[in-house]
């Protein structure tokens, strides 16, 4: 064996599992590029109390099979360890993403300039509805592939979802740090949010079927609906 010393803080840092490391009181200590992004989407609380019912009765290391889900993170096992009373850690292991490996229809898609799609039928929503509405997106986002027709057939559910909420909000971000594999290729993402005090849930399977046919990772909850759009150069 290689004796060699090796800085693994390297590694970890990079390594696409949230790893984070608590103190005796709960307070983050260490966290590595991945935990980062998801503790913008999970409670800090939360984790620092899950870390605390699945440790080892001993010092050492404990891994526990587990499902587990924070927006679109889905885990599937956590391994939680500790050497001293003063220090705790967890990893959370990523559950594989299935591959998009249905690749032929992509190339009916059409370079699109979303904002312009996404406005159109807002418009359209708004000729039918008078609920008070907020958009904000990146007007800086380069035009992509996508299909216009299954697209905004998408929209028109998802915003119907939201008929008789009071106001509306809509956003449009780039994701920093997250992408899917399609056709063997690395594609980033972007996110849809349309959020509101409720929603109705009549249509959702329809939601779910026709964003995976457009290889987009829909997040439906109570007061929201996430799009996770690839943005297919």
């Amino acid at each position: 064996m290689n004796s060699t010393l090796t800085n693994f803080q390297f590694f970890i840092e990079h390594d696409i599992n949230p790893f984070i490391v608590f103190d005796h009181a709960g307070k983050v200590l260490y966290i590595n590029n991945a935990a980062d992004i998801l503790l913008g989407y999970a409670n800090k609380q939360e984790l620092y109390d899950l870390t605390l019912s699945y440790a080892p009765k001993d010092f050492g290391f404990k891994t526990t099979k587990l499902n587990l889900q924070y927006d679109s993170f889905n885990f599937y096992a956590i391994g939680v360890g500790y050497e001293s009373e003063e220090q705790i850690a967890i990893h959370l292991y990523h559950r594989p993403s299935l591959e998009a490996k249905n690749t032929q229809h992509l190339d009916s898609y059409h370079t699109t300039d979303i904002n312009v799609l996404l406005e159109a039928n807002i418009s359209l929503f708004k000729l039918q509805n008078s609920n008070q509405l907020s958009l904000l997106t990146d007007h800086e986002l380069p035009p992509f592939k996508i299909d216009q027709n299954q697209f905004s057939k998408l929209l028109r559910k998802i915003l119907n979802a939201f008929r008789s909420s009071d106001s509306i909000s809509i956003s449009l971000t780039l994701l920093i740090g997250e992408y899917i594999i399609i056709g063997n290729k690395k594609e980033r993402l972007i996110q849809l949010s349309v959020e509101a005090n409720g929603r109705y849930v009549d249509e959702d399977d329809e939601i779910r079927t026709i964003a995976r046919q457009c290889h987009i990772t829909p997040v439906l909850k109570e007061h929201s609906i996430r799009l996770q759009i690839p943005f297919l150069q």
